[in-house]
């Protein structure tokens, strides 16, 4: 398996190993699979989680960690072709990239959308340019379509709970937040719901709702696993009988670029923060999940987030365990 950008380049054997194997590893955390490697971790945005689960998983299973963040003790990097590199950017990924290889066994890298418009992000520029130029294992530590790896933790996390796939009611809704943030994890937590074969309702006001083509992909994994996706901005017969509620917030695509017409159209959504009321009657049984960071009393209130309701936590750790075993598929090292 030479590269993970996205959930899908896991088949459905590959990703039942991938989530047995994060299960003996959450057991038994220590081990030699990668004894002698090296994984070079190109960080272009800012991390917490997937930054320390990565290094922290690396030196479990005996292996070392490069930690690159451009701009931040290396060169930036440019990324497209045929730029006259005469002001920010000191180096080009056409070096770079070729150059980390030859030092690692395997690379992981972190690059978001630009934000210049809609068409740019769902090509995924940065991560295609840099999967064109690297040969050995590459993985996607969350790019402008996609976040794999917390698709991987959240898939776990439900598992974990015995949550059901086919069947199983997830409620994916948007939240109120001071600024447009990127698609990749909506997107992707669509994809993996839909690929559970669930029953997915993607809760948002209409300017929100994600773009077509990643709802296209939502709706396929819907159909090959027998699972379901709808679209509802009625809060309340949306979480009718959920199971999960996952909050997320997200810019509206048709305005990418547009930070302040944007802005103006999320004014007065405020209230799409998740509080207690949300589950009262509707789905008094339902877990709460989202991938943090989370801003508190704006995407969800303390009363949810601090609940036993709340598996945002678990998540958080699955990270851990997930990336250890997709580690050891990758570079071979499956036991």
């Amino acid at each position: 398996m030479r590269s993970f950008l996205h959930l899908d380049d896991l088949d459905d054997d590959g990703l039942g190993w991938v989530l047995d194997r994060a299960r003996r590893l959450e057991a038994a955390p220590i081990q030699s699979s990668l004894r002698d490697k090296v994984v070079a971790l190109l960080f272009m945005n800012p991390s917490l989680r997937t930054l320390a689960s990565m290094q922290a998983g690396i030196a479990q299973l005996g292996g070392t960690s490069v930690v690159l963040q451009p701009g931040q003790g290396t060169w930036t990097l440019e990324w497209r072709r045929g730029q006259v590199m005469n002001e920010g950017a000191a180096e080009h990924m056409q070096e770079a990239l070729p150059v980390l290889e030859g030092y690692a066994d395997a690379l992981a890298i972190r690059c978001f959308a630009g934000g210049s418009s809609l068409a740019e992000t769902l090509e995924d520029p940065v991560l295609r340019a840099a999967s064109a130029l690297v040969t050995k294992p590459l993985i996607n530590l969350e790019s402008a379509t996609a976040h794999p790896c917390q698709s991987l933790a959240d898939w776990k996390t439900m598992d974990d709970l015995d949550l059901p796939r086919r069947g199983g009611r997830f409620v994916l809704s948007w939240a109120w937040h001071p600024r447009a943030l990127p698609l990749a994890v909506p997107a992707g937590t669509l994809h993996m719901a839909c690929r559970r074969g669930m029953e997915v309702t993607l809760l948002a006001p209409p300017s929100h709702v994600l773009p077509e083509p990643m709802l296209a992909r939502a709706r396929a994994a819907a159909e090959r696993s027998g699972g379901s996706l709808r679209i509802s901005a009625d809060r309340a017969e949306a979480l009718e009988g959920a199971q999960v509620v996952y909050a997320k917030s997200w810019g509206a695509p048709a305005l990418i670029g547009r930070p302040e017409e944007e802005a103006e159209l999320r004014r007065g959504l405020e209230d799409w923060c998740v509080a207690e009321s949300w589950f009262d009657h509707a789905a008094p049984e339902a877990r709460f999940m989202h991938c943090l960071p989370v801003r508190r009393n704006v995407v969800v209130r303390d009363e949810v987030l601090d609940s036993a309701r709340s598996v945002v936590i678990r998540q958080a750790h699955n990270r851990l365990h997930v990336q250890k075993a997709l580690l050891e598929l990758m570079l071979g090292a499956r036991n």
